[in-house]
């Protein structure tokens, strides 16, 4: 099925279209395509992907009308506060500022996270949650992602696809793979947005990268995020001319000291420096960290989170630690899921509009309730892996991750089904004003 619901324009407002979704106003920017007022187009990520026939778009909108507002009314009875609370005083006037728009203290932040009862955990879900359908209403944004090498010139000390990792079996996608499976993608899943993604592959260079971009979208209506490491200013901007989009590129740790020693040779600095210049260029950010690193403290995990909301992304991703096996940190320990799911409830505190990502780590940590307790918890959204079935497994940043014997047929099932029972519709309705 298709993760977007097509919207009629009504106007233009500076530079973008005003896009109207069931009588709700809705804004995307217009980059591609030639529309005027009265069109019916795609959008994802606020960005226009394409104009849809008229008669096309009439029945999609005819199929989606009854079920758009039956998901909302389940959304809407799952994310109701209800009743009194259980928690703790503190916890409870925390929770209240935030429900008000009050600023939250960085102390408080701490509080919130090292959160052990399970009613003041149940309590900060619930708030979590009822704040994402404030401002998100039901809406999860749903992209693909395509892994086309694990190829690396890094060694990060945590990353399964490190250049030292030599029991892992190397592979490389060729363009003419890369391109059927994004065909795929969008012709056969209705898939509207897509990350490229990869090691830092000296085979796939900037101008390389840039010019299959390009293709992709010269032959795809589909939305294109990279995520393929530190470029700098100038291969942002060749990806951005190119046709791509957004770029996800986390910085893992705030902490100056934690990511000098996983990244050995490397700096916090030009990361950040990195994305501010993603930015600038114009490009939808999606950045984030990982929670549970060995010598990580709660302190630090407020400070990932404030720290990505200052940077004011589209959207973020926290996930899980999971130690590989071929590592230096083999012999460490997972965080709990439940300081995964505290992680992104603060998340959703501290950026009510940000979209999160129920990650695939999250799920790999906890595969029968991961994801769905994320969402849950204040997320909204997901990134199915698209990656040929051959290939898949072999993309080991960590190991044993969920859905690599799974086809993209069953995850597509999967996902359509979990998003249904949580009220969720599988849309990226785009920008606000």
């Amino acid at each position: 099925m298709c993760y977007a619901i097509p919207g009629k324009i009504t106007g233009f407002q500076d530079k973008k279209v005003i896009i109207d979704y069931f009588g709700e106003k809705r804004y995307a920017h217009n980059d591609f395509v030639k529309v005027k007022t009265g069109d019916y187009i795609y959008a994802q990520g606020g960005f226009v992907i394409n104009v849809v026939p008229e008669k096309e778009a009439r029945e999609i909108l005819e199929f989606w009308k009854e079920t758009f507002f039956e998901l909302r009314k389940v959304d809407l009875r799952l994310s109701k506060l209800e009743g009194k609370s259980g928690a703790s005083k503190r916890t409870r006037a925390i929770l209240d500022a935030a429900l008000e728009g009050r600023k939250i203290k960085f102390e408080e932040y701490v509080h919130l996270l090292s959160l052990e009862d399970t009613e003041d955990k149940e309590y900060l879900y619930k708030v979590a949650n009822f704040i994402r359908r404030k401002y998100h209403k039901n809406a999860c944004c749903v992209h693909g992602i395509i892994e086309f090498s694990n190829h690396c010139s890094n060694n990060c000390l945590y990353c399964g696809i490190r250049k030292d990792n030599a029991s892992l079996p190397r592979y490389r996608m060729t363009e003419a793979e890369i391109l059927d499976t994004v065909k795929s993608a969008v012709d056969t899943y209705g898939f509207k947005a897509l990350v490229l993604q990869s090691g830092e592959d000296p085979e796939y260079d900037v101008d390389r990268i840039a010019k299959l971009i390009k293709r992709i979208r010269t032959e795809n209506d589909v939305l294109i995020f990279i995520s393929v490491g530190e470029v700098g200013k100038t291969g942002l901007k060749k990806f951005y001319d190119a046709g791509a989009r957004g770029t996800l590129i986390r910085f893992e740790t705030s902490n100056e000291n934690i990511y000098a020693r996983l990244h050995p040779g490397d700096s916090l600095m030009r990361r950040m420096k990195e994305i501010e210049e993603a930015k600038k260029t114009g490009f939808l950010v999606l950045t984030g960290g990982l929670v549970g690193f060995p010598g990580q403290t709660d302190e630090d995990t407020v400070k990932d989170i404030l720290n990505a909301a200052a940077l004011a992304p589209e959207m973020y991703s926290f996930g899980p630690f999971i130690p590989h096996p071929q590592t230096p940190f083999a012999e460490k320990q997972s965080p709990p899921l439940d300081k995964i799911l505290k992680t992104i409830a603060l998340l959703r505190i501290a950026d009510p509009m940000g979209k999160i990502v129920s990650t695939t780590a999250l799920e790999t940590l906890a595969p029968v309730e991961g994801r769905n307790r994320g969402f849950m918890a204040g997320a909204n959204s997901m990134m199915l892996n698209l990656t040929p079935d051959n290939y898949r497994k072999h993309y080991q940043i960590y190991p044993g991750r969920i859905h690599e014997n799974v086809s993209v047929d069953l995850q597509v099932r999967e996902a359509v089904s979990d998003l249904r029972k949580l009220g969720r519709a599988p849309t990226d309705l785009g920008a606000g004003v």
